[in-house]
C-alpha cells in the first residue's frame, strides 16, 4: 500500500487540531510550525508552565490532544512528522501499547541506515518519573526510539473510531535550558545538564527522507 505525502504549515495551535485527511489512506505529513511553542500534553496542568516567562520570550503555550509531557518546538531546530492511519488498515491496532511499534521500527531502520549507533525501540507501557511527566523527552513511551540512553524520537498518539494520528518529533538541536525555564518549577544546573544528555540531536540528518524509504508498504 502506498503513502500519501503532505506538507503542513501554520501555528502550532492550528497544526495540533485534529483534522484527518479527506480520504481514508495512509498519510505522511511533514509539519512546520512558524513560531516557537511549548506544547503540553492533554493531562498536564497549565500551572506547570511559567506563562510570564513564555510571554516574555515570545513562546506560545499550546495544548495537544494526546498525552505525555511537554515538547519544545523551535523552528529550524526540530523535525515534526505526523502519520495518519485509517481504521481497517493492516497496520492498525486497538492496543495503544503496541499500536506504534511498527512506526518506531521504521524510524529505527531509517536511523540505522544513517549510521546512528545502538538504536532501539521502547516496547511496552510508558516508563516515567516526576520530570518526564512534565517533559516528553525525559521519559519512555510505546514506540519511541532511542540511541543507548538518549531519546531520538518522541511519539504520542491520538485516536478516534476512524483514525489514529501518530505525532512524532526529533530534535536537530535541543535546549534543555529553555525547556527548564518554561516550567513553573526550579530546575538546577545539574538537572539541566542531565536533561541535555538524555536527548539525541540529529543535526542535519534528512530524517523525513530516511523514514519515507522505510515505511511499510
Amino acid at each position: 500500500m502506498t503513502w500519501t505525502a503532505k506538507r503542513l504549515h501554520g501555528s502550532a495551535s492550528t497544526l495540533h487540531e485534529f483534522s484527518p485527511p479527506e480520504r481514508p489512506e495512509r498519510t505522511l505529513c511533514a509539519v512546520e510550525a512558524h513560531s516557537t511553542a511549548f506544547v503540553i500534553g492533554s493531562a498536564q496542568r497549565e500551572s506547570e508552565v511559567d506563562s510570564q516567562c513564555a510571554s516574555a520570550l515570545g513562546v506560545s503555550i499550546v495544548r495537544r490532544g494526546s498525552g505525555g509531557g511537554a515538547v519544545l518546538l523551535v523552528p529550524g531546530r526540530h523535525v515534526w512528522i505526523d502519520v495518519w492511519l485509517p481504521s481497517g488498515d493492516a497496520l492498525w491496532s486497538d492496543d495503544v501499547i503496541v499500536a506504534a511499534d511498527w512506526l518506531g521500527e521504521a524510524f529505527a531502520l531509517a536511523l540505522t541506515d544513517a549510521q546512528v549507533q545502538s538504536v532501539s525501540v521502547h516496547r511496552g507501557p510508558a516508563s516515567s518519573d516526576a520530570w518526564s511527566k512534565m517533559v516528553c523527552f525525559l521519559g519512555r513511551g510505546p514506540g519511541e526510539v532511542f540511541s543507548g540512553g538518549q531519546k531520538i524520537v518522541g511519539l504520542s498518539q491520538r485516536r478516534t473510531r476512524d483514525w489514529i494520528r501518530f505525532q512524532t518529533v526529533v530534535h536537530r538541536q535541543f535546549s534543555a535550558r529553555l525547556t527548564a525555564d518554561l516550567l513553573a518549577v526550579a530546575v538546577d544546573s545539574e538537572a539541566v545538564a542531565q536533561w541535555q544528555s538524555q536527548v539525541y540531536e540529529i543535526g542535519d540528518l534528512p530524517i523525513l527522507d530516511l523514514l519515507r524509504a522505510r515505511l511499510p508498504r
